[in-house]
Parts: C-alpha cells; structure tokens; sequence
C-alpha cells in the first residue's frame, strides 16, 4: 500500500514538474524578450549622428583694427523624422515660432529614411529656445555662425560678402576665401529622445580662419565715400569713385565709390553697385593720361620742360581734328605749359615728335593694358591697343587719353609711382593673413630720378597757377593732373554731353605720403575735371592729411586763377 502512493507520488512529479520547468521558462523567455524590446526602444530613442562641425569664419580688420566682417552666433533648428512622434505637432511649432511653411515642412517631416530635415537656418536665438523649451521629440538644436559686417555699407564693395554657407562670393571675402574659411571638424554625438546632444563618442576639432588685415583705414575710407556722395548730390552725376594709395608701400587707404550697399542686405542692390568699380571698370581717362605722354618724350631725350612749341588752336591728324578745350589763338608754350594748361595739341605735338613706337612701348613700360596684381577678383587689365592695330587717327587720340581704357586702380597706382621717385610698386589691399606679414609685392623703376622730378614740378605747376588750381590746400603743396574724357556713344564716336571728370594728385608734393584719385561719371552743369573733381580731391587730401598728422609743408596762402 505505501509503495503504491510512493509510485503515485513520482508519477504525479514526473507530469507537474515539467509543467511547472516550462512555465518557469516561458517566463523567463518572455522577460527576456520584453526587457529587450525595452532597451531596443531606449537604444533607438538614444541614437548616433555624425555631424560636422562648422569653422568660425576668420574676421577682416581695417589697418587700426576695426571689424569689418565678423561671425555673429546662430542657432540652425533641424528635425529627425526618425525620432519625430507627431509630425503635425512638430510642422505647427515650426510656424508659430519660427514662421516656416506648416505645408512645406509637413512632407519632409514624414520621410523616416532620413535623420536630418532642415527646418530654419540663423534662426533668432530667442525663438529657438522657445521652440527648445517645449521638448518636442525629433527637433535638434545646432549652433552656427552668419557672417555680419558692422560698418554697414562703409568698405562695402571691397569686402564684399559671403553667402548661407559661409563661403566668400565677392570682394576680399572671396579673394581670400581659403584662409578665412579654416577647416571643419566632425563630431560623434549620442542624442536624446528630443534632439539634446548627451555624449559625444569621438570628434576632430575644426580648425578656425585666420583673421585678414586690411590696409584700408576706415576712417579715411568713410570719409572718402562721404565726399563722393556728396558730389554726385552736386553734380547730378552717375556715380562717382575715389582711391587713396599710400605710394611708398602701394597700400590702399581707401577705395571708396557711390553709389553704394548695405552688404548686411545685398538682396535689393544692382550689379553695378556690387561691383569695386575702380578695379573692375574701365574709363577713358583723358587729360590724365598725358602724364604718359610728357614723360615719354622726357626720357627719350627729345624736350626738356622748358622746351618750346608754337601751338595752334587745333591740329588735324589723319582723318580728325583735335582742338583745345577752350577756344585760344596760336600760343607759344613750354613742356611745363602742355601739361599745365592742359594742352591737346601740344600733347599730340610731342607724341608726333616721339613717334608711334616709341610712345607704344612707354604706355607698356607703365603697365597699361596689363592687370597691377592687386589682390582683387576680376580685375580688368584695361584696353590699349597693340602697335599693330593702331591706325593713323590713334597717335591724335592716344596721348590726350581717348581710345584707351584704364582703371581708377591702375592710374592712381601710376601717379604713386610718381610721388615714389620713379618708382611703381604694386597695389593691395590686405598687409597680413593671421600672424604673416605678406611681402615681396612686385615692384619696378618706370622713370628716372630726373624725369621724375621734372615730371612732379609740372604736376606742381597744374595746381599751383593752372587746370587743378580747385585742388590746392592751403599749407601744403600739392601736384596732380586733371581729366576731363568724352565718353563713347556706342556707335564708334564720342557723346556731346556724357564726360568723365577727373583728377588724380599727390600731397604733400614735396615728400608725398598719399595719392589722391576722383572721377565722377556724367556730372551735369559742368564737365571739367578741373571744376568737379578736383574740389573732391581737395576735400579727400585735406581730411587724410590732417587725420593723419601730416605737418604743412608751405605757407597757408592760396590764390585762385580759375580751374577747367
């Protein structure tokens, strides 16, 4: 009897206790499986994202360290269909804060192949963080940086802008886009189920852009674009451009032009007013130009400043007459005269004695018709005719400046190398890149120790008791040139009522420290370079000269003849 419950007993063991084994292990399969797709979930809601990291831009500093472009701090606000719950909820934030397209976004928002949606870049930073502080699931956070110019429109056209990326598109940012971009880094970020970096796993740090020094001077440069508003607003003209050369260094002071733009807001200005006209445009230059011709036949030996011509009204050359700009008898000047008065026929005189070769070859030795290198994109090399195209017109058209283009860049470099000694050295615009001063800028003699003193009394002569006599200041003496240049109508001829006027000079005259170029573009009521421009000059030179504590090299006495 006991032997049988005995048996009953094993028998009823034999049957439970896998029942009771399985149960246990279907329990413990089934926490197993659930813990996993517990953590599977966190694990999701916890994911990786590579993300690269942005270089702060380098800054542009003026020569005495004023910022004229500088990284302003931004939030990017970006979605993760991956992580998004609701896409609705995240499409309806976005408007009410941010002002996105509910519309627009709501697509982008459903696609879960993709991590990464843009919703607003340079979002306002008080508008992101209103957007973070609702904790939406799928929304992430990513400071950037939006390129900003404090002085507005001062400087504008030289230091150009860069564009939603942060690369230059113009001017010096685009110049020396390279060195100012610097290197991006990368990061490898654990994120939260709400777009919030919690680890980072690994990262390679960007490497920030250098900071550019310019040899612009802000004050100057602002000054300058005052003054040629100013004269626009006068004249009635088209527009109007001013450089300021440094001859002893071909640094670039300032590079001024009106119109102008706000280049934090490039969205409403023209072409045409994007462009730094004084290294991209070209003009015929007129009077200017006949400091090529004078000094020509100087240093060919052929005159000397006090060699005579007997000057009629007008000459006829070929199939052109070319007079004077004012109506005279037959005169009796001097090498010193022609450039004085300004002289058409004796200009062509004296290029007629050169001859066409040899005043070709002078106007290559000066550089025209090749770009100067200065450190600018799309700078125009000009327009001169090679010999072998010069018809027999051009010897009457080329020495007064008419059949030829340059650049404001170009021949306010040309008079520095006057002011120089003689001696050209290459135009910039930036002294140094970070912690490198940059050198070995191209430089050459175009003129003897001699021809280039004779060439700076005539230039004296001008303003002293001829054509720039508007561009005196008293106290100091001054040399310069003016130009007054019919513009081409387009149809192979020269406009009746379209100039350019223009003066280009050098202060103090005696020891130059700055270079001084005005041309104002269709000035109405009067034309001469000697009436509009040269009052220009007067007012740019004046400033800088006191600005920079230049001391008075004469008596403060002024005499006013007249000026043309």
């Amino acid at each position: 009897m006991g032997e049988k419950k005995a048996n009953s007993r094993i028998r009823l063991l034999a049957v439970v206790f896998p029942i009771l084994f399985a149960g246990v292990l279907a329990r413990a399969v089934y926490i197993q499986a659930a813990e996993h797709t517990k953590f599977a979930g966190m694990a999701k809601r916890q994911h990786h994202s590579t993300v690269t990291t942005r270089a702060g831009r380098g800054p542009i500093f003026d020569r005495t360290g004023v910022e004229l472009a500088a990284g302003v701090q931004k939030m990017t606000v970006f979605a993760d269909p991956t992580q998004i719950q609701d896409p609705r909820e995240v499409a309806m934030a976005a408007h009410d804060i941010l002002g996105v397209s509910a519309n627009s976004l709501y697509p982008l928002l459903l696609n879960k192949k993709t991590q990464y949606v843009p919703i607003l870049r340079f979002a306002d930073a008080a508008k992101a963080e209103l957007l973070a502080n609702k904790k939406i699931p799928g929304i992430g956070f990513l400071p950037e940086e939006q390129r900003g110019y404090p002085q507005n429109s001062v400087g504008a056209q030289i230091i150009g802008f860069a564009g939603t990326d942060n690369k230059g598109l113009v001017g010096l940012e685009y110049q020396y886009d390279h060195a100012l971009s610097g290197r991006p880094g990368t990061q490898t970020i654990v994120q939260d189920p709400f777009g919030r970096a919690i680890d980072v796993i690994s990262s390679r740090p960007e490497r920030e852009g250098l900071p550019i020094f310019s040899t612009i001077d802000h004050t100057i440069q602002a000054n300058a674009e005052a003054v040629l508003r100013a004269t626009m607003a006068k004249w009635g003209a088209k527009d109007a451009t001013a450089v300021v050369l440094d001859p002893r260094t071909g640094e670039v002071l300032a590079m001024a032009q009106a119109p102008g733009y706000n280049a934090n807001n490039t969205s409403t200005a023209s072409q045409a007013t994007l462009r730094n006209r004084a290294v991209t445009d070209t003009y015929e230059p007129g009077s200017t130009f006949k400091l090529v011709t004078v000094t020509a036949a100087l240093s060919e030996g052929l005159v000397t400043p006090k060699t005579r011509f007997t000057l009629p009204y007008s000459i006829h050359v070929a199939d052109r007459t070319v007079h004077d700009a004012e109506r005279r008898g037959t005169v009796n000047y001097n090498v010193s005269q022609i450039l004085k008065y300004s002289s058409n026929v004796g200009a062509i005189t004296l290029a007629e004695k050169l001859g066409a070769p040899a005043l070709s070859r002078w106007i290559a030795k000066f550089g025209f018709g090749h770009t100067t290198g200065i450190d600018f994109p799309g700078e125009s090399p000009g327009l001169m005719l090679q010999l072998d195209q010069w018809s027999g017109s051009t010897i009457g058209n080329v020495p007064i400046g008419q059949g030829v283009a340059v650049t404001p860049i170009q021949m306010a470099s040309i008079y520095a190398a006057v002011a120089n000694d003689g001696i050209w050295i290459q135009p910039h615009l930036v002294s140094k890149i970070g912690g490198r001063v940059l050198t070995g800028f191209a430089h050459r003699r175009i003129m003897s120790p001699l021809v280039d003193r004779q060439v700076k009394t005539m230039l004296t002569g001008v303003v002293e008791a001829g054509t720039g006599v508007e561009a005196a200041i008293p106290g100091y003496s001054v040399a310069g040139k003016t130009g007054t240049a019919q513009k081409p109508d387009g149809h192979g001829g020269y406009s009746k009522y379209n100039y350019v006027a223009s003066f280009v000079g050098m202060v103090p005259a005696k020891d130059p420290k700055l270079v001084v170029l005005v041309t104002v573009d269709e000035p109405r009521g009067a034309i001469f370079g000697g009436v509009v421009a040269a009052p220009a000059f007067q007012e740019i030179a004046k400033f800088d000269l006191q600005y920079l504590e230049v001391p008075p090299d004469q008596p403060a006495t002024r005499t006013v003849l007249g000026a043309r």
